[in-house]
């Protein structure tokens, strides 16, 4: 098995064609086909069905691409690694939820970036799914996640918790009862929370799973919403959104994960964590 094999297989699943993937390549469509059923053969197993549609993966296929894109994903990164410049000392790679971004990661990544020059960054955004596999495969030396996890080779640093208001497009938008409100999933927690405290209020007609897509709705369309509070709040010093007034508050759990082998290497780590598990969750109302 080679890097070349491994690539020729995604790019024929990403592409749907053998075609396709040649032209993406820059190779002949008899190479390709060669690669693939080298790869079948070396593992015994057919990848992809051929029709005259496209392919397809078989079940071996979709078993199979979950560690092509792992063992590419690593290739990709030991080639930046060994080629960073001259005074880099240590490298992370971080994965964020998207949401986590505004509040947690952008503040981590420009604390580092500034105070930390030696230190090599980059950062990926990801579902939970995708970061515990990334991090479980060395894809990624970090995780800002909502949703700890237990491992013998990893730490989880619980930090500040997240609050989140509800806030609308008008400043007199009811508490209740408000046609344009829009639901946004944060977790099981907040969705209890959530029933408990609205149990009259019935099913919102729009939802979303990330409160970054909800703010651009809301945005684009007027309505309301349980954000972020540091998500909200420049749209908030705007007047693009208003918090409502007696509204409860909720919140919502955050955690930075990290490789131990990895976070070895970053003496900036203890005293960022701690600035992130002291902060409040945002800004106090009057």
């Amino acid at each position: 098995m080679n890097l070349a094999a491994l690539q020729t297989f995604l790019a024929i699943v990403e592409t749907g064609s053998l075609v396709r993937a040649s032209q993406r390549l820059n190779v002949t469509q008899s190479t390709v086909t060669a690669r693939l059923k080298g790869l079948e053969a070396e593992l015994g197993q057919t990848l992809l069905y051929r029709q005259k549609s496209g392919v397809s993966l078989t079940s071996a296929g979709y078993k199979f691409k979950r560690y092509a894109d792992a063992m590419t994903g690593l290739w990709r990164q030991a080639r930046q690694e060994t080629s960073l410049p001259p005074g880099i000392e240590s490298v992370c790679n971080m994965g964020c939820q998207m949401d986590l971004w505004p509040g947690l990661g952008r503040p981590l990544f420009g604390e580092i970036r500034r105070d930390h020059p030696a230190t090599a960054l980059s950062v990926w955004p990801g579902e939970q799914a995708e970061l515990d596999t990334w991090i479980g495969t060395g894809l990624i030396d970090a995780a800002l996640t909502y949703r700890p996890t237990a491992h013998e080779n990893r730490t989880t640093h619980a930090l500040r918790p997240e609050r989140l208001i509800l806030v609308s497009t008008r400043p007199d938008s009811p508490m209740r009862f408000d046609p344009g409100y829009v639901y946004v999933d944060a977790g099981e927690d907040f969705g209890r929370y959530h029933a408990a405290a609205y149990a009259d209020a019935g099913t919102a007609r729009i939802s979303f799973g990330s409160a970054s897509w909800a703010l651009d709705y809301l945005l684009d369309h007027g309505g309301s919403a349980y954000l972020p509070e540091r998500l909200a709040a420049p749209h908030r010093a705007a007047g693009r959104l208003h918090r409502i007034a007696g509204a409860p508050d909720f919140t919502r759990s955050t955690y930075l994960i990290t490789n131990d082998a990895a976070a070895a290497g970053w003496p900036w780590l203890p005293e960022a964590v701690q600035r992130l598990a002291a902060g409040p969750c945002g800004p106090e109302e009057p």
